[in-house]
């Protein structure tokens, strides 16, 4: 049940924050904490939007900026903004629009998006959806076999760059979703489920689309061999069995003829080794705050790999993007574009396809206006010159805001 575009109706968001407050309204809890949520104490989740808020500008007055150039390339492919949609598993649980609506909307608005492997349209109807670039990522679940089997149906579906997550051995210990129930709500005991069931009956729009929308979906594009589609609920337990290791590169390598892009990489040394293993790109990226507590932010590792890898690939990042101002900043650090993953999830959850089309439209206003009052016509022109000293950093407290 994808909305039609014809139908949009106003949303009354000026920012990333309102359209999570209208998401958090609409969702039941357990599904607004999967997406909003980290690992453990959250250290990291919160590091990745306060490092932007601690990097001030040095903007160049007396200056007059008619209009600003957005545009960028990205691994062969040009764009009409300097960033993209990350990978967001279950998307169809926040909205029935899900991946389509998402690929669409990031495809009116001239950019790129990444489908998840974690996703339950088929990847041929999200390349379909889309104007813009498709990117896949892909994760070994279900083993070799079914990610082979993903891949050649990602290139003949017409995906252009294959992503490899490589944070992911297991998935991060997310205390929320623990607290709500998601593996009770997932699994299959009807009276686990009981006492987690009055968060979705008090979210009844949200209940009626889902129902609407057919329920649990499965993940299409996971299809294990004598087995079908995998069922939502395994996910957790077929991540612990799907580790991506660099050894794993060579054999995808030969199957995929495409860029290859290696996600998750938060050191020099990693970033080199994407490289030596055929990577066209690498996402300075720690899984948004939602595997290992207590990593760096993502743009205070990003320097680091723009100087061990810079100049043979691409650098993108990810991680607490949620204005225009925080994509600048990344921009003028080296990154050629970032992914963008809750702001857009956000706006999914608010108003479907709509609520992307919304966040994208936010972030790029964003973006003209920080460029202006920078001084600065271009993204290209962006460069460190731009970015104060940061100032000393505060011991983290450690807290958990879930309780």
């Amino acid at each position: 049940m994808v909305s039609n575009p014809a139908r949009r109706k106003s949303i009354r968001a000026r920012n990333i924050a309102d359209l999570r407050y209208i998401a958090r309204r609409r969702l039941p809890k357990v599904i607004f904490d999967y997406v909003d949520g980290g690992a453990e104490d959250e250290v990291t989740l919160r590091a990745n939007c306060s490092a932007f808020q601690e990097m001030s500008f040095r903007p160049r007055q007396a200056v007059t900026v008619a209009q600003c150039d957005l545009r960028t390339r990205v691994v062969g492919h040009d764009l009409s903004l300097p960033f993209l949609l990350a990978p967001v598993g279950y998307s169809r649980m926040l909205h029935p629009d899900g991946e389509v609506g998402a690929a669409r909307a990031a495809g009116e608005a001239g950019t790129a998006s990444i489908l998840s492997s974690i996703s339950s349209y088929r990847m041929e109807d999200v390349r379909k959806a889309t104007k813009g670039p498709a990117w896949y990522q892909v994760y070994l679940i279900g083993g070799r076999s079914a990610a082979e089997a993903a891949i050649a149906r990602a290139a003949q579906a017409g995906f252009s760059a294959l992503v490899i997550t490589v944070d992911t051995p297991l998935v991060g210990n997310r205390e929320r979703d623990y607290r709500n129930g998601l593996r009770e709500l997932m699994g299959k005991n009807f009276f686990a489920k009981l006492p987690f069931l009055s968060q979705f009956f008090s979210h009844p729009r949200w209940l009626l689309d889902y129902l609407r929308d057919g329920g649990m979906p499965k993940l299409e594009n996971i299809i294990v061999p004598g087995q079908g589609p995998l069922p939502l609920v395994d996910v957790a337990t077929a991540l612990s069995r799907a580790v991506v290791t660099w050894e794993d590169l060579p054999w995808m390598r030969e199957v995929w003829s495409g860029p290859i892009v290696v996600k998750g990489v938060l050191t020099g040394d990693d970033a080199r080794r994407a490289v030596d293993c055929g990577a066209a790109a690498v996402i300075v990226s720690n899984h948004g705050g939602r595997q290992l507590d207590s990593t760096p932010a993502a743009i205070r590792a990003l320097p680091e790999v723009v100087e061990a890898v810079g100049s043979q690939v691409d650098v993108l990042m990810d991680g607490g993007i949620r204005r225009g101002s925080d994509i600048v900043k990344a921009l003028c650090l080296g990154a050629r574009a970032v992914l963008i993953g809750r702001a857009y999830a956000y706006g999914l959850a608010a108003a479907g396809e709509n609520g992307v089309a919304h966040a994208l439209g936010i972030l790029k206003e964003d973006l003209e206006r920080t460029l202006k009052l920078l001084g600065c016509s271009s993204v290209s022109k962006l460069n460190p010159s731009f970015i104060g000293a940061a100032p000393a950093r505060a011991p983290e407290i450690f807290s958990n805001p879930a309780r």
